[in-house]
This record gives structure tokens, C-alpha cells and sequence, in this order.
């Protein structure tokens, strides 16, 4: 928009110098150009009048493409987002199957692996997702440093699992 102002600025700069420089070249008896040289002049103004007129559709037609294609672009990346969210939370909750097998068996073996695991939050999102009878047993015999962070962290998605329930409440009504 501004290059299009700068352009219609400069031209009319450039035709007012024109008209200036013609008139101190060819001076008339009376210092006043011919009507036909001024209805020339007009009818070529209205030509650039009516041109810019349609560059500035054109560009505003291609700034509303733009906008609608940002638009879409937008939904998309939500819609990628909210499915990345939904194949981890498959993954936690497979992981959390594995897990409370794993309890049955040998909890000590599975407390190792889940203390084991670098991003305790990771380890918080399995635990979040295994039966509360099972997480409980395999809590007892984790790392009571990792066991301490994995809390910490369960405590905080209990509180946005709770926050998130009672917006969709919210929502629904």
C-alpha cells in the first residue's frame, strides 16, 4: 500500500515538472497551454486514475487470498496439534498397560524402568494414565528423588485434568 502511494506521489510529481517544463519550452501568446493539451492531459490522468484504481483491487483481492490462506493455515496447525496431543496420550496410555503388567509381575523391575526414564514427565504421564491401585504399588518402590518429581508433576496435571473437566462443564451448558 505505501509502494502505491510512493507511486501515485512520484508520477504526480513527475507530470506537474512535465507540465511546467512544456510550458517554459513552447510559450503561448496567452501562457495558457491549449484546451485540446489539457483535455489530453486529463483524459491521461483518468487513465492512471483508473489504473491505479485496479492495481489497488487486484492487490486487495490478493491480501484477502492471503488472509484466507493464513486462515486455513491456522486451522491446520490446531488440527495437527490437537492430533499430536491424541497419539500421545494413546502412546501414555499403551505405556501405562505395559506398566501395570509389568507391576503385576515385578513391581521393583518396573519401578527400575519407570525411574529410569530421563524426562520425569514422561514417566508422570504413564503413571497418570495406570490404574490408581497399580500406580500406588509402583510408586512405593521408586526412586524416592524421581518419585518426588513425578508427584510434583502428577499434581499439577490432576489440577489441569480438574481445570480442563470444569471448562468443558462450563462449555456444554
Amino acid at each position: 500500500m505505501r509502494l502505491l502511494i510512493v507511486s501515485i506521489s512520484f508520477l504526480f510529481m513527475f507530470f506537474v515538472a512535465f507540465a511546467q517544463e512544456n510550458a517554459k519550452v513552447s510559450p503561448q501568446k496567452n501562457s495558457n497551454p491549449p484546451k485540446t493539451e489539457i483535455d489530453k492531459e486529463i483524459k491521461r490522468l483518468q487513465q492512471l486514475r483508473d489504473e491505479i484504481k485496479r492495481l489497488i483491487a487486484k492487490n486487495q483481492q490478493i491480501l484477502n487470498q492471503i488472509k484466507e490462506e493464513r486462515k486455513k493455515l491456522q486451522q491446520e496447525k490446531k488440527e495437527l496439534e490437537e492430533f499430536q496431543k491424541k497419539l500421545q496420550t494413546e502412546k501414555y496410555k499403551k505405556l501405562a498397560k505395559v506398566f501395570e503388567k509389568a507391576v503385576d509381575e515385578d513391581p521393583e523391575l518396573a519401578a527400575e524402568r519407570i525411574s529410569k526414564i530421563k524426562d520425569p514427565k514422561e514417566a508422570a504421564y504413564i503413571i497418570f494414565n495406570m490404574k490408581e491401585s497399580k500406580a500406588g504399588v509402583l510408586m512405593d518402590y521408586i526412586d524416592p528423588k524421581v518419585a518426588d518429581k513425578i508427584v510434583r508433576i502428577l499434581s499439577s496435571l490432576k489440577k489441569q485434568n480438574q481445570q480442563d473437566q470444569s471448562d468443558n462443564t462450563t462449555e456444554n451448558k
